[in-house]
């Protein structure tokens, strides 16, 4: 299995985040600080770091961030809002993606799949 790790103020709120979000499965949790998802063949474990801050975007450059490919990019941004996302001001995408943050305050970007 490939996966990556992230780190946030909440790493278990982070997992069920992105969970819901990708449409995986919590897979494992690592006491209070930290979760893993799949879908199976990926997992993303998510720690908690007490001293997380989000990068200040678009003025801090970013380590790294996800890009989420969907059929209905309006129906994804609406969800992902409703899980906790939120929209920044600044888009720099135009018509071909969407920025969003996630509920620890990091970029990621939704965009139509194809």
């Amino acid at each position: 299995m490939s996966g990556a790790a992230f780190w946030g103020h909440d790493g278990k709120a982070l997992a069920d985040f992105y969970a819901a979000a990708l449409g995986w499965k919590v897979t494992q949790t690592y006491g209070d600080s930290a979760a893993m998802i799949s879908d199976g063949t990926t997992g993303y474990v998510f720690y908690t770091a007490k001293d997380f801050r989000a990068p200040d975007w678009p003025a801090d450059e970013l380590v790294f961030h996800l890009e989420l490919a969907c059929d209905d990019v309006a129906a994804t941004e609406e969800l992902l809002l409703s899980l906790g996302a939120t929209k920044p001001d600044h888009q720099p995408g135009g018509e071909r993606w969407t920025v969003l943050l996630d509920p620890s305050g990091q970029p990621f970007c939704i965009s139509a799949r194809g």
